[in-house]
């Protein structure tokens, strides 16, 4: 049983034992609670600590856990008036700022126990350097100075380690260490576009660049992608429409068609930015997570920019751990100090501790090993998942098996409910990501993306399908 699992079992049945306590009253010792649920002491600890922070037992250290006192009640009062402040604009054509955090967080939720996670965006726990990261961490937090205030540009060495990933004539002076990928695209859309201008966006894209940009009060205009990446016809119509002067783009193993920016298009991309006088934020954010098989990766966009018509963004937590947030923003020219200066007010540093970390982990001999080990398994899950699904879902039109990344971008059927299908799968004990947030208009056709990285491994896979075929049968 998975270590969050047993947790929360455990604190289902103490809360449930609590019912015939008295308020005051001693809870058996960790060591018996330990011996009579079969548990390790790690999830007791875990689970009265939940119970805590619920509020039902009180911890004395020394002393034990005891029933608490209940929580006195709150009078309820009237919050109805927010929804006229949280309405209201200071111009009639203000960009609306609320924002529709449901595609992300479809990716964030925890699954309930039993259910197979196709809607994950990191790396299992068995995928994880687990053992290289504490082992890294355990040294970075002896280094001297580590516990210090960093510069807030970064770790020097650590400017370096990304300048050099990136190539080109990108320095490590030309590179801000960021708390992730979502944090540096943040940083990015907020320095080169005002409130209420238009950004060109791939269509379909990350939901949670959508969102980013709404909460800026930015306006995204969709520009279609193909199996070779954005297409430049649109693009450079797209400007010359829309007036606008950011483009944000994945161009390697896009999310979610999985597409891969061609090379005879990667110059015209270029080139049709910089005659509209536009930036383009390029998100390079699965780099490290390539399959065994997919051979010599295109270099980054910013290794081919020497005009700095290029932000580059990339982050290390895909190939980590979803906590090892540390990504980089790196850009030339006088753009690169607009985003220190939001970088700063924002965030002010990255702890050091985990820059450290990330500077032992990325050094130590299991670096390349475990970028080995996690190639050669992503490519075996991506093969499964596409067998299975032509198997048991032929219905299910998948155009493009990409070679990097870790999802699967399914066409279905026409007329498919595909929110009541994402419904009716997890009711099946499957989750996966309807395709309707992944667009900034309305989608020519619904869309599941599947992703094989959250599951623990083929087998999960195989029932996965199974499943969501059975979910499919009640809706086809």
């Amino acid at each position: 049983m998975q270590e969050r699992s047993s947790v929360g079992e455990l604190a289902k049945r103490l809360r449930d034992e609590l019912k015939r306590y008295s308020e005051g009253e001693k809870l058996p010792s960790s060591r018996a609670l330990v011996e009579r649920f079969r548990v390790s002491p790690v999830t007791v600890s875990r689970a009265l600590a939940q119970l805590a922070g619920e509020g039902l037992v009180v911890t004395r250290p020394g002393a034990g856990a005891f029933k608490a006192a209940p929580r006195a009640t709150a009078s309820v009062g009237d919050t109805s008036w927010q929804e006229v402040a949280l309405s209201a604009d200071a111009t009639a054509d203000a960009v609306p700022r609320s924002v529709d955090a449901s595609g992300v967080l479809v990716t964030l939720a925890a699954a309930q126990p039993g259910v197979i996670e196709f809607n994950g965006g990191y790396l299992h726990e068995e995928l994880q350097p687990v053992g290289a990261m504490s082992a890294a961490l355990a040294r970075a937090g002896r280094r001297p100075g580590a516990w210090n205030r960093p510069p807030v540009d970064g770790v020097p060495e650590l400017r370096d380690w990304f300048a050099r990933g990136i190539g080109g004539a990108i320095t490590g002076a030309e590179v801000l260490v960021t708390s992730g990928g979502q944090s540096a695209l943040a940083t990015a859309l907020r320095a080169l576009a005002p409130p209420g201008a238009p950004v060109l966006v791939e269509s379909p894209t990350y939901p949670g660049m959508l969102a980013i940009a709404r909460a800026a009060g930015l306006r995204p205009v969709p520009v279609p992608v193909d199996r070779d990446g954005v297409r430049p016809e649109l693009l450079a119509e797209a400007f010359r429409a829309s007036g606008a002067r950011l483009f944000v783009c994945q161009p390697l193993f896009q999310n979610p068609t999985g597409a891969v920016l061609s090379a005879e298009r990667r110059s015209e991309v270029l080139r049709i930015a910089r005659e509209a006088g536009a930036f383009v934020v390029e998100d390079d954010f699965v780099r490290r997570l390539v399959h065994e098989d997919a051979g010599p990766l295109p270099r980054p966009l910013a290794s081919d920019d020497p005009d700095g018509v290029v932000v580059h963004v990339c982050s290390l937590t895909k190939a980590t751990s979803p906590s090892l947030r540390i990504g980089c923003l790196a850009a030339h020219g006088p753009v690169l100090e607009r985003l220190r200066a939001i970088q700063v007010v924002d965030h002010f540093f990255v702890p050091r501790p985990l820059q450290e970390a990330t500077l032992e982990l990325v050094g130590s001999p299991a670096w390349p090993r475990h970028l080995r080990t996690v190639a050669r398994e992503l490519r075996t899950r991506r093969d499964v998942l596409a067998t299975a699904l032509a198997a048991r879902l032929p219905e299910l039109a998948v155009d493009h098996v990409p070679v990097g990344g870790y999802h699967l971008w399914a066409r279905l059927p026409d007329g498919t409910d595909e929110r009541g299908l994402a419904a009716g799968a997890l009711r099946a004990g499957v989750a996966v990501a309807p395709g309707r947030p992944y667009f900034a208009a309305e989608p020519p056709a619904p869309y599941l993306r599947l992703s094989f990285v959250a599951v623990a491994g083929v087998a999960e896979i195989t029932e996965g399908v199974r499943r969501l075929a059975a979910a499919c049968g009640s809706q086809w």
